[in-house]
């Protein structure tokens, strides 16, 4: 929790910059063939509070990642939709240690709101850092739930925010990916048990079992489909319905000896 402060902190907010743009370019790229990485809602009460200077930056910067921005009346600072996933975050700009009850407050209120939920708070001072970590521990906050993010400015604070929406956005969608890859990987096996049952039937070859598994469906839907049925809506021939009719209805037909 206790930010870490090294000689030439300058430096160390210019290397963070640095890679953080990077990153947020690369995470980008995985967006790029849907035109946008997704959209920010800020709230027009936060935004109220910033300087104009400061609202331009983030205007700027979620336009180079390719976020359409929305100012809206909403509980939490800013909301991201990104890859079918919303991402709710606190942001307190300006850290008063006068008033850090309100802060905690509002986060135990949003947490129970919304499902991904993070606290970015800017302390540059190590007056700031110290008033910070007093209050966390003595608001009885569960670790973790939800997380907090010290910052050194306000600029590393948004770029924060969007690389971890643009991380969740991209887990959301490989995570989409991996499961649709998924459920066609079991639909052409359960396609492959379907040919293997239905060619099992003398005479019946796969382009017969794709005919029928278009126009009947099921293999329970053959069993229960009369000749008349299969006749009109596939192309098999009349001796191919009475093999299926029967191969499904007459006991004594599919217990006997096949000759092939």
């Amino acid at each position: 929790m206790m930010m870490k402060r090294q000689a030439g902190a300058g430096a160390g907010v210019g290397r963070y910059r640095g890679e953080s743009t990077a990153s947020l370019s690369n995470s980008s790229i995985a967006f790029s063939n849907s035109g946008s990485s997704g959209v920010c809602m800020m709230s027009t009460a936060w935004r109220d509070e910033q300087q104009p200077s400061f609202i331009n930056f983030i205007s700027c910067f979620l336009s180079a990642n390719s976020f359409r921005l929305n100012i809206v009346p909403i509980a939490p600072d800013f909301i991201f939709n990104c890859g079918g996933l919303s991402i709710a975050f606190i942001f307190v700009t300006n850290w008063d240690s006068n008033l850090t009850a309100s802060v905690f407050t509002r986060v135990q209120k949003l947490k129970e709101q919304f499902a991904h939920l993070y606290v970015v708070v800017n302390l540059p001072t190590e007056e700031q850092n110290d008033s910070f970590v007093r209050s966390y521990f003595k608001s009885d906050m569960e670790f973790g739930r939800p997380t907090f993010m010290p910052v050194l400015d306000t600029e590393m604070g948004f770029e924060k925010i969007l690389k971890i929406a643009l991380a969740r956005g991209i887990a959301k969608r490989q995570d989409a990916i991996s499961k649709l890859k998924a459920d066609r990987e079991r639909s052409v096996q359960t396609m492959d048990a379907y040919l293997r049952v239905v060619t099992s039937i003398p005479g019946i070859d796969s382009h017969d079992a794709n005919a029928l598994n278009q126009a009947v469906g099921s293999i329970e839907a053959i069993a229960k489909a009369s000749k008349e049925y299969i006749l009109e809506y596939t192309d098999l021939s009349a001796e191919k319905a009475e093999t299926i009719t029967r191969f499904f209805r007459d006991q004594s037909y599919y217990l006997g000896p096949k000759i092939s």
